[in-house]
């Protein structure tokens, strides 16, 4: 007869089941607990703002590199990316390589990015000349004073030139001292910078026009207006003046006579944008000078209207260019921005990249057109000073 084996099994005691849970959850209790306090000590994880396209935004924009003294430009580079890419406003690295907006760098070329412009008002020191060059399309004074071994300061005392001065192609500049100047083609010389600055002369004499003079220039160094140039000379403000050229010189205008040209009457739509752009001047402390500078600037650039085209880029009441950074094609169409764009200063909407009025250093002593050159750096200067009286009698009548 064989003896049936009995298998141990543990035994397991019957709980009712809510007794079971509670100890279950007593059991656990510490676990859970300490699963939470590690929790709290993780890193929490930040989820990415979302912009309305859902593209994901970046809580914090990387900083800029340090800026270099200099930069050689490569294939693809722009002023306004070289700007951006150091965090460097556009309007300072063109002045300080005497570019304008229009000027085109290329490959090689070597960009100054650290120092200041000289201010335009100041003249340098001439210089005695030892050779001449002439200029080619594509030239900048820099690239003229690296090719000859001389100092960008030297070429503007030895040509009469500075910061906002424009080179052309065929333009006689003066080289001095340089150790092996290349021979320039055969043509007649202009005639040399003057050896000092020249002093004024009576109203009733003559100006030969030197290289890097400009009809504004001349008329301040006569103490007499460019309308009086104008009138003297049969010329206007698309009149092209030369090295050489012999000007006739008046008598200049009492203190308070107004301009000859007349100041031009303002529709609806003008007048509506000399307002906007008085009460934001007021607004942000400008002086009345300020204004008017904006407001001859703004004329001349747009005839105070918020135009959708011009030159290349150009839009707006001030015709900013959003490939140099002044924003976005609806932002510098946006009059109220634009305005804010053109004055700067600490409430600028596009901060440091573009160099408003009130970041210009000692632009209250500028000329009327230094001012505003200083800010819009157009191929054409001197068409600002024709605005002057106007903007100054618009401030008055609408301000």
């Amino acid at each position: 007869m064989r003896h049936i084996g009995i298998r141990r099994s543990t035994v397991t005691a019957v709980v009712p089941a809510a007794v079971a849970g509670s100890i279950a959850l007593l059991l656990a209790a510490p676990s859970a607990a300490g699963a939470v306090e590690r929790q709290a000590e993780q890193p929490v994880a930040r989820v990415p703002k979302l912009g309305v396209t859902g593209i994901v935004v970046p809580q914090r924009a990387p900083s800029a590199a340090a800026a270099p003294a200099t930069y050689t430009v490569q294939r693809g580079d722009t002023v306004f990316g070289i700007a951006t890419r150091y965090g460097l406003r556009t309007a300072d690295v063109l002045a300080l390589n005497g570019l304008a907006s229009s000027s085109i760098i290329r490959p090689g070329q070597v960009l100054r990015l650290v120092g200041s412009a000289p201010a335009p008002a100041t003249p340098a020191t001439p210089v005695a000349a030892s050779g001449t060059y002439t200029v080619v399309a594509g030239d900048t004074i820099s690239a003229i004073a690296k090719k000859h071994r001389v100092t960008v300061q030297t070429l503007f005392a030895a040509n009469g030139l500075g910061w906002s001065s424009i080179i052309y192609p065929g333009q006689k500049v003066q080289i001095p001292g340089a150790a092996a100047a290349p021979a320039a083609p055969a043509a007649p010389s202009a005639p040399a910078a003057p050896s000092a600055p020249a002093a004024p002369v009576a109203a009733s004499g003559t100006h030969t026009v030197a290289a890097g003079d400009t009809l504004t220039s001349i008329a301040k160094k006569h103490s007499v207006t460019v309308q009086t140039l104008f009138a003297a000379n049969g010329l206007g403000w698309s009149s092209i003046i030369y090295p050489g050229q012999t000007l006739k010189l008046a008598v200049p205008a009492p203190a308070g006579t107004p301009a000859q040209e007349p100041v031009p009457a303002l529709d609806a739509e003008q007048v509506a944008h000399v307002q906007l752009i008085v009460r934001i001047g007021r607004e942000l402390g400008v002086p009345d000078r300020g204004i008017a500078i904006a407001l001859g600037t703004a004329m001349q650039e747009s005839s105070l209207r918020n135009l959708s085209w011009g030159d290349r880029d150009s839009h707006g009441l001030f015709q900013q260019r959003p490939s140099t950074g002044w924003g976005t094609e609806a932002e510098v169409q946006d009059p109220v921005r634009a305005t804010r764009a053109f004055f700067g200063g600490a409430s600028d909407p596009n901060g440091s990249i573009t160099r408003g009025l009130l970041d210009i250093p000692g632009w209250q002593s500028l000329t009327f057109t230094q001012a505003a050159q200083a800010v819009q750096i157009s191929a054409h200067p001197d068409r600002y000073a024709r605005w002057e009286t106007a903007a100054t009698t618009w401030l008055a009548q609408f301000g």
